[in-house]
């Protein structure tokens, strides 16, 4: 295809764009990404837009680009690539197009206020990318191509939006052009994979992924390009130099000619002394006094435009450089006329090194006061302290108070979009200003609260700061320390936690304040995988609440704990049940404990569906967790949360034995939580039970290869693992054939356990699977271990633990009792739903009395849970039971 406008030796980048564009267009609609990258000036724009001419007629195109002045604006880029698509839709229609992410991410790209809880960062990136999703399948007869130039200077948060979004399109009809300078996008260390992405070909998840370094142009290449400018009598030694004054740079290149062209420059050798003057005035100081000839009035405006940096309306130019609407008229006909500056209202910079040349020849004094003048213009002129914000960053501290209070707004208003770390920014800078010393405590608390979500290491840095800082009292300083607490447990220090919420309980006068740092202070050092005095401190928790009604939110945190530690500790489920029962209102959360509710947080209703799971109350456990997926959806909580969510759905159905559902929304949960970071403590939890289940499948290696992935095993986490994740390991190796490991494992599980008064052998099942291991090599202590669990298991009481407990000790007893008990197990797991543990129980009662019938019932159990090993090996049996009758 040949370029609408001369471009010189790009015939790979144009071949590599009609081939992606082929594929795009072409029947099948193939997304993909295609990454051009080069130093400035190199062509990155030429070439962008001639790739978009080529598509003019074949897709509907998108186009944003970054700013060096904006990188701290935040959806800057994806404002410009969504909104005008959006605002061709009427108000009642873009609603629709959002669905229920409507609340969520129509905020972050200024369609609407904010409501509802803060939304989590993750939820308006997936908010976004449903909405492209819905706008690229109405253009269905028309593929959408994305172009984002400048993508160095692009902000933060598209930056990562971007890099998820990208990760899709393999399932879209989207194609993604983008363009940066290769070592200004390392310094900015952006997290945005499209920098990172292997080369062609990709990683599992990833669109194979098309580079390209553009080069500078070589010695014809730019003849040829002086030519076309001044004429085919260009000779050779001045083409010669053009190309040695310029390093083959386009940009620089095509300025150079046009310098040469306003001084009537004929083309010749003898004029080719003259260019690397004239190459000096196209940039740096160079531009610089080229600008000062044109007059104080345009110098001023450049400057104005400068520092307004994108889009840059002409009024608000024309205020921040205090003259008239005529005079700015004037000024930006001339910059025009000069090729500085392009279009009318708004006005762009021909080019990116322009702006930057200008932005920085302002004097420095004169740059920070423009910078507090223009935000006061966008204050004046209705559009918010956020938009504001990033030129109060740039203002000088000076103990201004209206500055902090200016800033403190557009953090809230940061956080209200889902850009934290925008908040964080302006947080920080108020912190330079300083503020008053008796606002300086609960900015801290606020700047702990808008990193809780990005860097809990960060947050607990400066909630202590608040805390240890005069002036935060009352409900505010009970807030800072429980939310301190909550950051020291998502970073692996749950004693520091602890130890945290006790010194503060220590003095705080009674009433509810108290409480809920009690309730906080039990729920981390019960939580913790090691603690000193588990006994002491389960007896303490009961003296707190076992006379409670729930008659509030403090009262039902007490009986949440408390229920949940006595599921641990194996009490009689009917009790624990009852705790549960109180803790709830009409069988839900209470209003401020719920799964989105931020004074108490989400652990709270988790775990009282966790105790319903291990209770044999599967049914309320997952309406609880369908309730909480519905929650964190709603809120666009869909990083750790939603992944949280997920896991705990996993939980249910690995309960019930519906073993191929568990392992669906047990990946779904990794998925989630790969997205969120790495080593969170939903990690830990969904591979443990993710393990668990392809166990029961009878999938060995490929829980080794889940567990290898995750680095499931020692050293575990600080906190504990949904189940006990050592006994999920010894099952593991078990599984493996490495019985000697198992043990050493499965007895450690028990050390740990078992002084803390942990007996619940659903949750932790170290006791009955190191019986099974021991059976061939000490059967005495085997026998014994499967006696306790069963004590253990009658005073806990539910069908599960029972039947399981009574399946094990049957392996130790005579053959005739041993067929009792395993009538008895089927009995009581036939009644409890789990039904892979009842297939397991059939199975062995049937080969005890070698029964095909009930070996074949057991089949077609296992089948249905998706047991396959169980499965296979009951065919076997049966085959075995038919061949000796």
């Amino acid at each position: 295809m040949k370029p609408s406008r001369p471009l010189y030796e790009r015939e790979p980048e144009l071949a590599a764009a009609a081939k992606a564009l082929d594929a795009l267009c072409g029947g099948q609609a193939v997304g993909g990404l295609l990454v051009f990258s080069g130093e400035a000036g190199i062509g990155k724009t030429a070439l962008l837009g001639e790739i978009q001419a080529m598509a003019a007629d074949r897709c509907t195109i998108w186009s944003a680009r970054g700013g060096e002045t904006v990188t701290s604006v935040p959806f800057h880029v994806v404002r410009q690539l969504l909104q005008p698509a959006l605002d061709r839709f009427p108000a009642d229609e873009t609603r629709a197009l959002f669905g229920d992410w409507f609340e969520i991410a129509a905020p972050a790209l200024g369609l609407a206020d904010p409501s509802g809880p803060q939304p989590d960062p993750q939820g308006v990136r997936d908010g976004l990318d449903f909405v492209v999703s819905r706008l690229a399948s109405r253009l269905s007869h028309r593929p959408l191509l994305l172009i984002v130039d400048d993508a160095h200077w692009a902000d933060g948060e598209s930056l990562a939006w971007l890099s998820g979004f990208t990760a899709r399109l393999s399932e879209l009809p989207v194609l993604v052009l983008q363009a940066h300078r290769p070592q200004e996008f390392a310094d900015r260390d952006a997290d945005w994979a499209i920098a990172r992405t292997p080369r062609s070909g990709g990683t599992e998840g990833h669109p194979a992924l098309t580079r390209v370094a553009l080069r500078a142009l070589t010695p014809d290449a730019t003849a040829d390009l002086v030519r076309a400018g001044l004429g085919d009598h260009a000779d050779d030694p001045f083409c010669r130099e053009v190309w040695a004054v310029t390093g083959g740079n386009p940009y620089e290149a095509v300025e150079l000619v046009a310098k040469a062209q306003d001084r009537e420059l004929a083309p010749v050798e003898e004029s080719a002394g003259l260019l690397r003057e004239l190459g000096a005035s196209a940039r740096g100081s160079g531009l610089v006094a080229r600008l000062e000839r044109l007059g104080t009035n345009a110098n001023r405006f450049a400057w104005a435009a400068a520092v307004l940096g994108t889009e840059i309306s002409q009024e608000l130019a024309a205020t921040l450089a205090g003259m008239s609407s005529a005079e700015a008229a004037d000024c930006t006909a001339r910059l025009r006329d000069a090729r500085i500056v392009s279009g009318f209202d708004p006005l762009e910079f021909v080019h990116p090194l322009i702006a930057s040349a200008v932005y920085r020849s302002i004097p420095p004094a004169t740059r920070t006061a423009m910078h507090g003048r223009a935000a006061w213009a966008i204050t004046q002129a209705g559009l918010g302290a956020a938009a504001a914000s990033r030129h109060l960053l740039e203002v000088h501290p000076d103990d201004d108070q209206e500055l902090v209070a200016q800033l403190r707004e557009a953090a809230r208003q940061h956080l209200a979009v889902g850009a934290p770390e925008a908040a964080r920014r302006c947080l920080e800078r108020a912190m330079d200003e300083p503020p008053r010393p008796g606002d300086r405590a609960a900015l801290l608390y606020e700047l702990g609260c808008a990193t809780l979500l990005s860097s809990p290491a960060t947050t607990v840095q400066h909630l202590r700061a608040a805390l240890d800082t005069p002036g935060l009292d009352g409900a505010l300083r009970i807030d800072a320390t429980f939310r301190l607490a909550s950051a020291l447990s998502h970073n692996n220090q749950l004693k520091d936690a602890a130890l945290s919420l006790a010194a503060e309980a220590a003095r705080t006068a009674p009433g509810p304040g108290l409480m809920r740092l009690q309730a906080a202070h039990f729920l981390w050092e019960g939580m913790q995988a090691a603690e000193d005095d588990g006994p002491g401190r389960s007896a303490r928790l009961a003296r707190n609440a076992d006379h409670l009604r729930g008659r509030d939110n403090a009262e039902r945190a007490l009986l949440t704990l408390r229920a949940f530690d006595a599921m641990l500790r194996g009490e009689n489920a009917q009790l624990v049940v009852d705790f549960c029962e109180r803790a709830l209102v009409d069988g839900r959360p209470a209003r401020g404990l719920g799964w989105t509710d931020s004074e108490w947080g989400f652990e709270l209703p988790a775990m009282v569906g966790i105790t319903y799971a291990f209770t044999d109350q599967l049914d309320r456990a997952e309406a609880l967790f369908g309730e909480a997926v519905r929650a964190f959806e709603i809120s666009g909580w869909s990083g750790a949360h939603l992944a949280f969510a997920h896991t705990l759905l996993g939980l249910v159905h690995r309960r019930r034995g519906r073993l191929a559902e568990a392992e669906g929304f047990l990946r779904e949960g990794l998925r989630l939580a790969d997205r969120a970071g790495s080593g969170l403590p939903v990690h830990w939890d969904a591979t443990c039970l993710l393990v668990d289940t392809l166990l029961a499948r009878g999938r060995t290696a490929e829980a080794r290869l889940v567990a290898d992935r995750y680095d499931f095993g020692p050293p575990y986490p600080s906190a504990m693992v949904l189940p006990d994740a050592p006994c999920v390991r010894g099952r593991l190796l078990l599984a493996e054939g490495r019985t000697e490991e198992a043990v050493a494992e499965l007895e450690s599980a028990g050390a740990a356990l078992e002084p803390r008064g942990r007996f619940n052998g659903v949750w932790a099942p170290w006791a009955g699977d190191l019986a099974r291991a021991l059976a061939d090599t000490d059967p005495v202590r085997s026998a014994q271990l499967a006696t306790r669990a069963r004590v253990h298991a009658e005073r806990f009481g539910t069908d599960t633990a029972i039947g399981e407990a009574l399946r094990c000790l049957a392996l130790f007893v005579p053959a005739e009792e041993a067929t009792l008990l395993l009538a008895e197990s089927v009995r009581h797991l036939e009644t409890s739903s789990s039904a892979y543990e009842h297939a397991l129980a059939r199975f062995e009662y049937g080969i005890a009395i070698r029964s095909e019938r009930e070996v074949a019932r057991a089949e077609k159990l296992a089948t249905a849970c998706g047991a396959e090993g169980l499965a296979t090996r009951a065919q076997q049996v049966r085959a075995s039971i038919r061949s000796s009758e």
